[in-house]
């Protein structure tokens, strides 16, 4: 019977204001553990999901980074919720 390996998440969150937003979407997924990220207005509400795969890289990333470019001119605050690998 094979064995089923599953990896662990963990979820983190940071609050920014949207000056800040572009950038540290950017350094997260430079981070390279990064499973989804979230973007959620000041209320909770899920504005954007960026899920990210070990294939993802910079000409991919640039409609994807427009689009969180286009929404941190729109929001004052708000919060980001980084899915991440484990290996535990």
């Amino acid at each position: 019977m094979p064995t089923k390996t599953t990896k662990k998440t963990k979820e983190e969150s940071f609050k920014v204001d949207g000056a800040m937003l572009v950038q540290k979407v950017k350094e997260l997924i430079k981070e390279g553990n990064v499973r989804s990220i979230k973007i959620l207005n000041k209320d909770g509400r899920e504005l954007i999901v960026i899920p990210l795969t070990l294939g993802v890289v910079g000409a991919l990333l640039a409609p994807v980074l427009a689009a969180v470019g286009a929404l941190a001119a729109l929001v004052t605050e708000c919060t980001i919720v980084v899915e991440r690998r484990t290996d535990k």
